[in-house]
């Protein structure tokens, strides 16, 4: 990246690990990645972690006293106007970076953006986006967790906030749109269900192929899986849950013999490159769409690798003009399939 380019905004007290692999992230994003990070925080504790990379002159340290711990929610953004997360939007929105990144508390940084940065025009709800290990390209599901209880109406924008990210981040020009249901028919579902997929299969702009089930999660059927936060932030951990058992289950496998333990090693590899593209911090996080402003949500356990992504990915998303993507997919939503229209 040039060297004038706004620098990413990193919350470093938010995190399980914070803040010495938030600031090791931030070291490896501006040596390997080539991403300016700016570490909002207590000034002390990061200069002694930047000290120890030998880093005090790579990486500015932006000053912020309070800190949201982990177990916090959403009410301690008001109760801490000047914590890291706080500062570090209130940088965003005056231009002094390209975009905001935190691994601390979900409800926490959804709160304080939401109250820092505001919903863009027309935005009905922010909705968090993940990305799937799909092949060619990550599929980005939305919402999850964000909004538990949402209307059809809703489930249309979270489409096309997610079709804003797959054509910022992944360069796909016409995405695939699918809607998470108990059944590929039209008539599946809830009544949230059915009416959205009737929204959705005449909202303009979209390339909407129908309902998509459980099993299609990771199969890059879609480009895009709608959903409401609370069946998204379920399917979200139940599958990562699944990884992370099958994984366990294989290296319990590979450890029973030494037949087992030479294949093993034949394919040490490939089992590297699938444990990477399954590894939740090789796609830098979610991300907070549809406010006035790029937020990445690392994952709270992130090591330093994992932020490192997550910087890298912000900043390409702000360089993507996703905040201006989101703003003309939400303006061309014909007003019969607004709420408020």
């Amino acid at each position: 990246m040039a060297s004038e380019t706004l620098p990413v905004a990193l919350d470093a007290m938010g995190g399980d690990h914070a803040p010495l692999e938030i600031v090791a992230g931030a070291v490896l994003a501006v040596r390997e990645l080539g991403v300016p990070v700016v570490l909002v925080g207590q000034p002390r504790l990061l200069y002694e972690a930047l000290s120890a990379h030998d880093a005090t002159g790579e990486v500015p340290i932006v000053r912020a006293e309070e800190t949201l711990a982990m177990d916090e929610g959403a009410l301690a953004s008001l109760r801490r106007p000047r914590s890291s997360i706080a500062v570090a939007c209130h940088l965003l929105r005056r231009g002094d970076a390209a975009a905001v990144v935190s691994a601390g508390s979900t409800a926490g940084v959804v709160a304080t953006g939401k109250l820092r940065l505001r919903a863009q025009h027309g935005v009905l709800r922010p909705a968090i986006a993940v990305a799937l290990p799909t092949l060619p390209h990550p599929t980005i599901l939305v919402d999850a967790g964000a909004n538990a209880d949402v209307k059809p109406e809703m489930l249309v924008q979270f489409a096309h906030l997610g079709a804003a990210y797959v054509e910022s981040a992944l360069d796909v020009k016409t995405p695939r749109v699918g809607l998470l249901t108990i059944g590929a028919e039209p008539e599946k579902g809830n009544k949230l269900a059915k009416r959205a997929h009737e929204l959705l299969q005449a909202s303009p702009g979209l390339d909407f192929t129908g309902n998509i089930e459980g099993h299609d999660l990771l199969t890059g059927k879609v480009d895009v899986i709608v959903t409401d936060g609370f069946t998204g932030n379920i399917a979200l951990k139940t599958m990562e849950g699944s990884v992370r058992y099958a994984f366990g289950q294989l290296r319990d496998t590979v450890a029973e013999s030494r037949v087992a333990k030479l294949g093993g090693l034949l394919q040490r590899s490939r089992m590297r490159e699938l444990h990477r593209r399954l590894d939740p911090e090789a796609h830098g996080g979610a991300v907070l769409l549809g406010l006035n402003g790029t937020v990445v949500i690392a994952h709270g356990s992130s090591q330093a690798r994992g932020i490192a992504s997550a910087c890298e990915l912000a900043a390409r998303l702000a360089a993507g003009k996703i905040v201006t993507r989101v703003g003309d997919r939400v303006g061309a939503i014909p007003r019969s399939h607004r709420l408020w229209g």
